[in-house]
């Protein structure tokens, strides 16, 4: 809408105008407004914040919205989500009305139990967040450290409600006396309804009362102890106890894969300091210090090497599925684990700047950034526990009077009404299944923001594509080496590279790879001249070197103007026709010739990635009916690259707001994601249904622009992630469907008394295990990926930092 954005008064702001940004806080968070205030040149104040806390122990499904509302009715808190799967809570607030002790306290109040680490915290005003010690991972010490009783408290109250249940059913069968099973009946209710009740009397004492999922539960086991049914009502708040503790179980297993990130870097690096290796705390690590990094030793920092080579297995950041070989001036990341050599690593990065540190940062705040479809049964349980409980109390009544039922009978299939319509299932099917898409999509390298992008890139048809860096290379290659008639291919890439030396041009670089390449030595060269956008010119020994367009030898007026010779012309042709560059090369002088001798052409082209091709037919294999190709390159340059992939559509010579107009035209009809390399695409990028941005290790802007983020420069991992989020989406509506199917089969069953109290709980439980263990399924997707990759990311995850050795350099 047009007032979703708009000028303020100037007074609003140090006599300044003030731009106020309307916006949904369960698909954006208030890091992401300022992200995208700060590329539009819009100033920040320091006034609006948000922290994601995280939070443990927390029971029921209804303690998110108890949390949420709790938090909401703080003076100063514009926004709460709590991720009850996740366990974290997202809270953004003004900064001038309350602070974050406060809304510590205030979630202390309600029940939550803080984990003790610095919070992942967000100033509008800044893009650099301070964030908790991946390496330390305390919470996994606190949880690691503390009782048995105290780490598994739901499931010993769930169990003592078991045993005085069971009690009380064989003190039925021995007992001539009803005293003794009501009496071990009522203590199984203690027992299977304390943290309902707990929670219920704590919001009446506050003044928070609210009707949910857990009262409803306590209300039909009262109703049920009233009927005389102490037995069911016993069995009712056990299984409700029991599941409960099965679910959070369950849900265990996907944090785990999240928290697994936060113990990939060690806690502790040596660093050479005053020409001594000395074991220092990571906190204390700066940038500018050199890092040893000793053979099989997990990599504790993000730098640059200074010494040494070794093979690094990157799959814990990227998903690449071999170790990548390191030499002098490659990027290392934290988290990452060394092979055979030895490594000096200079740090480029303070811990929480690290690759790993951002991803654990966003990994923690997209648990909490609410999925579409668990937006809507989020509404929809607003609208059916009232409606429960409205016709509750009408089928309560309404039969007695009509002379249909026996008020006994009608108060019993009320209550069993209100347990099978318990909507638990539909609850919790959702948050389950983005949470286990988020944590499998992190651990192979992919970077997906939030519950709403995995839906949403799991409805994508239409997929456009950025070139340069995306489906190439991003530097060019010497492709072509044609030498004139005597002239060795050699000699030909000896005398360019020799002039070319000199010159910064990314041409030119990729001509000196070639002769390095080769094994060729290239000669000092003199006098060099570049003539800019044509070539370059200068004395390589005693020869007189040229290289560069055609248009280089052409233009008149230069000295070394001349007529091309029909050799040369017909290689351009071939070279160009072919979608590349042509450098000509001539050189003057030497071996007793005065007269300018023709070398021949070089080709020269930013490449396309070896497995392109592959992921593009992949890709349409998952699902992906139209793919593009967006370029700023010529025509033909775009057809010839797109020709290689196996792409058909192309749009060239574009702006950067030519591509986005284009994307603006393909979300009008329909979703739409873009693939670019998140810095030069990032307006395309925001505008496209799913920005999806390629590389996200190597650069904080891809990971900050896009709402996905394939950690290396991997194509083949957009049709893992494409696959996944497909797979997900699926889950979802599979859950909603059995969630509402149980509902609905359970309350016919229940108002006609097929089912009593006992069978309805049996069933309304296990459909929310099931429907939590189908998303967990999330955990084992691997279509799409390299079985070496998983293998290869897998053990890296397992694998333990060794033992510090001797503190000697």
């Amino acid at each position: 809408a047009d007032d979703n954005v708009h000028v303020g008064p100037a007074a609003a702001v140090a006599s300044r105008a003030a731009l106020c940004l309307h916006y949904d806080p369960e698909r954006l968070s208030l890091r992401q407004i300022a992200d995208i205030a700060t590329r539009t040149g819009v100033g920040l104040t320091m006034r609006y914040a948000h922290d994601v806390i995280a939070i443990k122990f927390i029971g029921a499904e209804d303690s998110a919205s108890r949390l949420e509302d709790g938090l909401k009715r703080l003076d100063g808190v514009t926004a709460a989500t709590v991720s009850l799967p996740g366990q974290v809570v997202r809270v953004e607030y003004d900064t001038t009305v309350v602070n974050r002790q406060a809304i510590d306290a205030r979630l202390q109040e309600l029940g939550a139990h803080l984990v003790e680490r610095p919070a992942v915290h967000a100033s509008a005003s800044t893009r650099v967040d301070a964030v908790p010690d991946a390496q330390v991972s305390p919470e996994h010490a606190q949880e690691e450290t503390a009782s048995w009783y105290t780490r598994n408290r739901e499931l010993a109250w769930s169990l003592g409600a078991g045993m005085f249940l069971l009690l009380g059913v064989i003190a039925q069968r021995i007992s001539t006396s009803a005293i003794v099973p009501l009496t071990l009946f009522a203590i199984a209710y203690v027992f299977g309804a304390r943290d309902n009740v707990g929670h219920f009397l704590k919001d009446v004492r506050k003044g928070h009362f609210r009707f949910d999922i857990d009262l409803l539960m306590v209300v039909a086991a009262v109703g049920a102890a009233i009927l005389g049914q102490w037995r069911e009502g016993a069995l009712l708040l056990f299984l409700f106890s029991l599941g409960h503790a099965a679910e959070h179980y369950a849900m265990g297993r996907a944090r785990n894969a999240i928290k697994a990130l936060a113990d990939l870097a060690p806690s502790e690096a040596s660093v050479i300091r005053d020409g001594v290796t000395q074991r220092i705390p990571i906190a204390e690590v700066c940038p500018g210090d050199r890092v040893v990094i000793k053979p099989g030793e997990r990599v504790s920092v993000d730098g640059a090497v200074r010494e040494g080579t070794s093979a690094v297995n990157q799959a814990p950041i990227t998903g690449e599925s071999v170790p990548v070989d390191k030499v002098v001036g490659d990027s290392v990341f934290a988290g990452s684990v060394n092979g055979d050599g030895a490594l000096v690593v200079e740090v480029t990065a303070a811990t929480g700047d690290r690759t790993l540190d951002r991803v654990i940062k966003l990994v923690a705040e997209a648990q909490t950034q609410k999925a579409p479809t668990q937006q809507f049964t989020d509404r929809f349980e607003r609208i059916f526990v009232p409606l429960v409980l409205g016709g509750d109390l009408l089928l309560m009544i309404a039969p007695p009077l009509l002379g249909v039922w026996s008020w006994h009978e009608a108060v019993y299939r009320a209550l069993t009404v209100l347990v099978a319509s318990s909507p638990c299932a539909l609850a919790l099917g959702t948050p389950a299944a983005v949470l286990a898409g988020i944590a499998q999509a992190a651990r192979n390298g992919v970077l997906i923001k939030g519950g709403a992008h995995l839906e949403s890139l799991g409805a994508i048809r239409t997929l456009a594509l950025d070139k340069t860096g995306t489906i190439t290379r991003g530097t060019p290659q010497v492709t072509d080496v044609i030498a004139a008639d005597g002239v060795a291919d050699d000699a030909l890439v000896t005398a360019a590279a020799g002039v070319e030396a000199r010159s910064q041009h990314p041409l030119a670089h990729a001509i000196l790879e070639e002769a390095k390449r080769r094994g060729v030595t290239v000669a000092e060269s003199t006098d060099v001249e570049a003539v800019s956008g044509k070539g370059v010119r200068g004395y390589v020994g005693d020869v007189f070197v040229e290289a560069g367009r055609a248009l280089f030898f052409e233009t008149a007026g230069q000295p070394s103007s001349g007529g091309l010779p029909a050799g040369i012309r017909d290689a351009i042709g071939r070279v160009e026709g072919s979608g590349r560059t042509a450098i000509v090369v001539r050189q003057t002088g030497g071996r007793g010739k005065d007269s300018p001798q023709w070398l021949g052409v070089l080709g020269v082209a930013d490449t396309a990635r070896a497995n392109a091709l592959v992921a593009i037919e992949r890709l349409r294999s998952v699902g992906i009916e139209r793919v593009l190709m967006l370029t700023g390159d010529n025509a033909r340059v775009g057809h010839a690259v797109a020709t290689e992939v196996g792409i058909q559509e192309v749009r060239a010579d574009l702006l950067p707001e030519d591509k986005l107009s284009i994307i603006k035209d393909l979300v009008r009809e329909g979703p739409v994601a873009m693939v670019g390399d998140g810095v030069n695409d990032a307006p395309a990028l925001a505008h496209a249904t799913v920005g999806i941005a390629m590389g996200g290790a190597g650069t904080a802007a891809a990971l900050e622009t896009a709402d996905v983020a394939l950690m290396g420069d991997d194509l083949e991992r957009l049709v893992f992630a494409i696959g996944l989020s497909r797979q997900a989406r699926s889950v979802i509506r599979q859950n909603l469907a059995i969630s509402l199917g149980v509902i609905v089969v359970l309350v016919v069953a229940a108002v006609t008394g097929r089912v009593g109290i006992g069978t309805a709980v049996v069933f309304h439980e296990g459909s929310t295990l099931v429907v939590i263990a189908n998303g967990l399924r999330l955990l084992a997707y691997r279509k799409g990926l390299d079985v070496t990759a998983v293998k290869s990311s897998a053990a890296a995850l397992r694998e333990p930092s060794l033992p510090p050795a001797s503190t000697s350099p």
